[in-house]
């Protein structure tokens, strides 16, 4: 009987440790999720392994450095999409970092993606009112970007700014230089080489190939494509916009703008440089090689002032690099800075050019009169902008007062013959042009020229029109404040409309109210003495009455066009009508003598007359010949 419960308790203890066994096997399986992760495992071993061994019967081998900097397997998978730029996603630099750099200037900060600025801040500028306390920012959260697209020999695009460089930093001097180099090996790279000089806006930047000339399909030109959306950095939105232009430089020094829209494009070849130019600030991408035919493209962005605050223009330029000896090497310069003529010049590449001074004589004005004298005035004596707007507009009066003084002493002597013209009108009331003839010979014996009243005021119309040019792009002006006006570079709105007034706006500046009434005075000082001195021509328009018209329309001309325009252009608007008021006012009642005119005539007439001017002689010709052709048709 023992025997048997033996047996049997031992039959029963296998079983129940068998049931252990199986419930610890059974708790400790793999899960269905864990089953499959192992099999992916092993699918993806056995399909790297393959490609392994796939990669080494090719003809084309990686550098030796290659597969020391990497993962073999992942360089080779990497290989699939990049082709020979699969080294530089291996480096350490692979990833998303940046590089700052910084002078007294400005802030540059370069990212490894791309290689290209991604942020340019200028320390010792600052934007509008409402945002005191902001830097200028000409690129900021990628309003802008810098690509090549790159052609590859095995028949592949890639854009640079989605490749990784690798960037190395140092320093020669004051100098600090940045490396970024976009690798295909260990000495095979693309390379950007920006160069940050001490106190400086203009950054070198070279763009240059080495070892790639089997990597790269050279029998096209690179593509570098640059764009820039440009920020609102000033008060006044619609000058920021009518200023802000795409600039360029081309052939023999020749220079052009585009203009915008979206399909409209410029194709100059021979391009030295290219300005996305806002209204104070520009950047600027210049090259000692010209680049050849060019793509250049700008689109306005604000349809709605209200609305649209953020960015101004749209800007594009694609510029092709060419090969030589199958590889690229371009010596370039970024300029990020102000629209300022004085430093834009100072770096001797026509960069000022950009500065809209106008064409012809009055450019010129700017150039050697205007800019010059400004400058002394607003730097050297160190006045305040206001002060040294007032001073260089009574320079300017003063030296234009001599032909203020011609032309009204012609309209005096106008004046004075007035009454014989009236005369002579009346005496050949049914035979005009034997009118015009004793007009006219009564003029020479007189010793009078009726064009000399038109002369003067000619000589002064370009000086008006160069100060339309000079004072909305003087950098000097910008958040300079003088009385009410908190910068003179834009309006100086002393009332907030609740609604817009079509060609107005939605305020009201105080000196282009100022400049409208000083300009109504004086042309209603002026009107009577040339309408007294021009008697009616028959079959000519009514001057009386256009000049009756035009004491209205000039001030509200002028009232509608300043307000949205900067104060420092009103201002000198304002106390030039004053000064010319003044000086007008002075010779009237003290230089000239009426009496003194008339006698001076009476005198004249009593000599011989005049030798005739040639166009005298002409004018004189042609109205015989038309009184001997009308005799004819008497016959």
């Amino acid at each position: 009987m023992e025997e048997k419960k033996f047996d049997l308790n031992s039959i029963i203890g296998f079983v129940l440790i068998f049931g252990i066994l199986i419930w610890i096997m059974y708790q400790n399986q793999p899960s269905d999720k864990e089953i499959a992760a192992e099999k992916a495992k092993k699918e993806l071993v056995a399909k790297q392994e393959a490609q392994a061994q796939a990669d080494k019967t090719k003809t084309a081998v990686l550098p030796v450095a290659a597969t020391t900097q990497g993962d073999t397997v992942q360089l080779a998978q990497l290989q699939k999409t990049l082709g020979g730029f699969a080294y530089s996603a291996t480096l350490p630099s692979a990833k998303e970092s940046f590089t700052t750099i910084e002078n007294e200037k400005m802030i540059l900060k370069i990212a490894n993606k791309g290689g290209y600025i991604v942020e340019a801040t200028l320390k010792e500028f600052k934007k509008f009112e409402k945002n005191s306390g902001q830097l200028v920012e000409l690129i900021k959260d990628n309003n802008s970007n810098l690509n090549i697209q790159l052609q590859t020999t095995d028949n592949r695009t890639l854009n640079s700014k989605d490749l990784y460089f690798e960037p190395t930093l140092t320093k020669n001097g004051g100098d600090q230089i940045l490396t970024m180099r976009l690798k295909a090996g260990a000495n095979e790279f693309l390379e950007y080489k920006y160069v940050l000089k001490a106190n400086d806006y203009l950054v070198g930047f070279d763009v240059r190939s080495q070892g790639l000339n089997k990597v790269l399909n050279s029998s096209q030109p690179l593509k570098l494509q640059w764009d820039l959306k440009s920020y609102r950095n000033e008060k006044s939105i619609s000058l920021e916009k009518r200023y802000a232009q795409l600039e360029y430089e081309y052939g023999d020094e020749k220079y052009s703008s585009v203009s915008d829209g979206v399909g409209k494009e410029d194709t100059p070849e021979k391009v030295s440089y290219v300005a996305f130019k806002q209204h104070f600030f520009t950047a600027i991408l210049s090259s000692d090689k010209p680049f050849e035919k060019t793509k250049l493209q700008s689109d306005a962005l604000v349809k709605d002032e209200k609305i649209d605050t953020t960015y101004i223009k749209q800007f594009r330029a694609t510029v092709p690099l060419v090969f030589s000896n199958g590889e690229v090497d371009y010596k370039m310069n970024w300029y990020f800075g102000p629209s300022d003529y004085k430093i834009l010049k100072s770096y001797d590449k026509n960069f000022e050019k950009i500065i809209p001074l106008g064409w012809g004589i009055f450019g010129w004005i700017n150039k050697w009169i205007f800019i010059p004298l400004f400058g002394f005035l607003s730097s050297t004596i160190g006045l305040s902008l206001g002060i040294a707007i007032i001073i260089f507009t009574i320079l300017i009066k003063l030296a234009m007062s001599p032909i203020t003084y011609k032309s009204f002493l012609s309209q005096a002597k106008m004046k004075v013959l007035r009454p014989e013209i009236t005369e002579l009108g009346e005496k050949f009331k049914k035979d005009p042009m034997k009118k015009q003839q004793e007009t006219m010979k009564l003029y020479n014996k007189a010793g009078v020229n009726p064009m000399a009243g038109c002369i003067p005021a000619l000589i002064q119309l370009p000086f008006m029109y160069a100060s339309f040019q000079f004072f909305p792009s003087a950098f000097e002006l910008r958040q300079k404040g003088f009385l009410w006006a908190d910068d003179l570079s834009s309006f100086d709105a002393v009332v907030k409309l609740p609604f817009t007034i079509p060609v107005y706006g939605d305020h009201i500046s105080l000196f282009p109210i100022l400049a409208a009434v000083a300009i109504f005075f004086y042309m209603k000082m002026t009107s009577g003495d040339q309408q007294m001195a021009a008697p009616q021509q028959e079959g000519m328009p009514d001057m009386a009455k256009m000049m009756k018209i035009m004491i209205y329309v000039s001030p509200l001309m002028m009232l509608m066009f300043f307000n949205n325009y900067g104060a420092g252009l009103s201002l000198y608007n304002f106390i030039s009508n004053l000064i010319t008021i003044g000086i007008m006012f002075v010779i009237k009642n003290y230089i000239v003598d009426t009496d003194k005119i008339h006698a001076q005539i009476q005198e004249n007439k009593l000599k011989e007359p005049k030798k005739q001017s040639k166009f005298q002689q002409r004018l004189q010709e042609v109205m015989e010949q038309q009184e001997a052709a009308k005799g004819q048709k008497k016959k």
